[in-house]
């Protein structure tokens, strides 16, 4: 796909906005579902926000690419193969209960504050504009989902033992937030060591996952390259393209 830049920071910012995409449809798709209509509202606008923040991220990896940054956004999300994504497993997994989304939303909260607060220092401004814009709402975002964490794992033994085998299962996926495939050997550019952001990212969340009852697994985080699609981001993708690729040359 020509769109597509193989530059290691254009790599890493595709990367991060396959991520934010995956997440934000999974999360949207609580819409109506939540616990209480409350949270249902606020959990549709994190959604709305990740899933602009995705744009903000496809719209510089069009820049770096000398593609129009306000079409490429739309040709990247709809007209990629599969093949082609490298969002993250664990974005793609499915919701499963509430604790289970939200103990994700928070983890990925967290990562995205302690990578955006680097990424705002960066050398060149139109990646250190984007991760502070972008930051600006995740604030928002990391306090929303801390509270939840804290409510859920400190509630009743019901909500314990749900945030717990939450915790489980998400853990072990974890590790390819941290892919050194994508984010090595890019200090130049204020994007910070994939080993380094996880020592901070777990300096951070552990201590907070502790303080609200739930142990950490001792099991080996999984493995992953990005590179490797799973089954339920291919369906994923297959319920996002359709309706584009009915009429690709429709405006919209």
């Amino acid at each position: 796909m020509t769109l597509l830049n193989t530059s290691p920071l254009a790599a890493h910012l595709l990367a991060i906005a396959d991520d934010e995409l995956i997440l934000a449809h999974r999360n949207s798709q609580w819409c109506g579902h939540a616990p209480v209509l409350e949270e249902d509202i606020a959990f549709a606008n994190l959604a709305l926000d990740e899933l602009g923040h995705a744009a903000l991220w496809y719209a510089l990896h069009a820049q770096l690419a000398g593609a129009d940054p306000h079409t490429a956004p739309d040709q990247l999300i709809y007209f990629r193969e599969a093949f082609e994504f490298r969002a993250a497993q664990i974005c793609a997994l499915p919701n499963g209960d509430w604790a289970f989304s939200m103990l994700r939303q928070y983890l990925w909260d967290a990562l995205e504050d302690t990578r955006l607060t680097a990424l705002a220092a960066s050398p060149f401004a139109p990646l250190a504009e984007t991760a502070a814009k972008i930051r600006t709402e995740e604030i928002y975002h990391l306090r929303h989902t801390e509270a939840w964490v804290k409510r859920l794992g400190l509630g009743t033994e019901e909500s314990q033992r749900r945030m717990q085998t939450a915790l489980a299962e998400l853990w072990p996926y974890t590790q390819q937030w941290f892919d050194p495939g994508t984010g090595a050997d890019l200090g130049e550019w204020g994007v910070p060591d994939p080993e380094k952001l996880r020592a901070a990212w777990e300096a951070r969340v552990i201590p907070l996952l502790g303080a609200s009852g739930l142990a950490v697994p001792e099991v080996k985080p999984r493995t992953l390259s990005r590179a490797l699609q799973s089954q339920y981001l291919i369906d994923i993708l297959a319920e996002l393209q359709q309706v584009a690729r009915l009429d690709p040359a429709a405006k919209w």
